[in-house]
């Protein structure tokens, strides 16, 4: 189990403790539901525990992300000195071209990045968008997946909603040990974030159907006390 218990929250305790070993985590969302947010909590909890962790984002650039993590009161320098905690932008590279590339494939042939117990890609439709020969390379990168799944490395992938082609999805979202939505809700008139666990195979501890949470400067993930069905 790679767990994502820290102190100031209790989001394991909703999620079973954490991920199974060798699991494919998929957080499927739209553009401000709170993936990112999820995913950096996720990350921080992993490292406390003393697991390794490779992000390969392509929403951050180095510097946003030290910012964004330390902005959350998630300090993470001393991992990324001790290569605890590997952090990869996509984003200069996207951003800069106006041609589509082999991303996916080149992200498989690439093994260094995947040496870590946790990957976690920031996104999975924004590479898939930007890269050529889709439907192969996706084939190929599920199986990919799948073997470093058999290596017990876990797999976080975010994929914004609507973003990626139905047929290319849904091998992903079908694979998936975790399916996770996440969506934007109006509560009580404040605006909420809502996880909804749609999938949670061999959960080792207690896990909720739906976890309402709001992010805050300073302190990060804040879980609220309601119930959404």
């Amino acid at each position: 189990m790679y767990k994502i218990k820290i102190e100031r929250d209790e989001l394991h305790s909703r999620l079973a403790g954490g991920f199974p070993e060798g699991s494919l985590v998929l957080i499927e969302g739209e553009n401000g539901s709170g993936k990112s947010a999820l995913t950096q909590r996720f990350a921080y909890g992993f490292l406390i525990n003393g697991h390794t962790v490779t992000i390969i984002s392509t929403e951050l650039t180095v510097r946003d992300f030290i910012k964004q993590m330390y902005s959350l009161n998630y300090p993470i320098a001393n991992f990324l000195l001790r290569n605890r905690l590997v952090f990869v932008p996509v984003y200069p590279i996207i951003g800069n071209i106006r041609d589509r590339r082999d991303f996916l494939g080149r992200l498989m042939s690439s093994p260094s990045l995947f040496r870590t117990d946790i990957i976690i890609i920031d996104t999975l439709s924004s590479l898939v968008k930007a890269s050529l020969h889709v439907e192969a390379r996706s084939v190929q990168l599920l199986s990919f997946f799948k073997r470093l799944m058999a290596l017990d490395r876990t797999i976080i992938l975010n994929v914004e909603k609507g973003a990626m082609r139905e047929e290319i999805l849904a091998p992903f979202r079908a694979a998936a040990n975790v399916y996770i939505e996440t969506s934007i809700n109006k509560i009580g008139g404040m605006v909420n974030r809502v996880a909804f666990i749609r999938r949670y195979t061999n959960a080792q501890g207690r896990i909720e159907n739906s976890i309402v949470f709001r992010v805050e400067a300073g302190t990060g993930i804040i879980l609220e006390i309601l119930a959404i069905s």
